[in-house]
């Protein structure tokens, strides 16, 4: 699980967070429309923001920072298993 929390605390994880939350929105508003349309862009807008502002909501739930930057930081001093 690690590898998972690296790689989504990583600038190419911030990257596909702030896709996927743009992809969701599209999707939510452009394709679905109507209220399951809304509910999907609005949960599309949980990744768009973890990207744009650096942070990670997998990181408490395994014991780690959630801000980005504590949280590479805390990676980094954490022992490779």
């Amino acid at each position: 699980m690690n590898a998972l929390i690296s790689f989504l605390a990583s600038r190419n994880g911030r990257i596909l967070r702030g896709i996927v939350g743009i992809v969701l929105i599209v999707i939510g508003l452009g394709v679905i429309g109507d209220t399951a349309g809304w509910i999907v862009a609005i949960i599309g807008l949980v990744p768009l923001a973890a990207g744009l502002f650096d942070f990670c909501l997998l990181g408490p739930l395994m014991g780690k920072p959630l801000k980005g930057v504590d949280l590479r930081a805390s990676l980094r001093e954490s022992p490779k298993k």
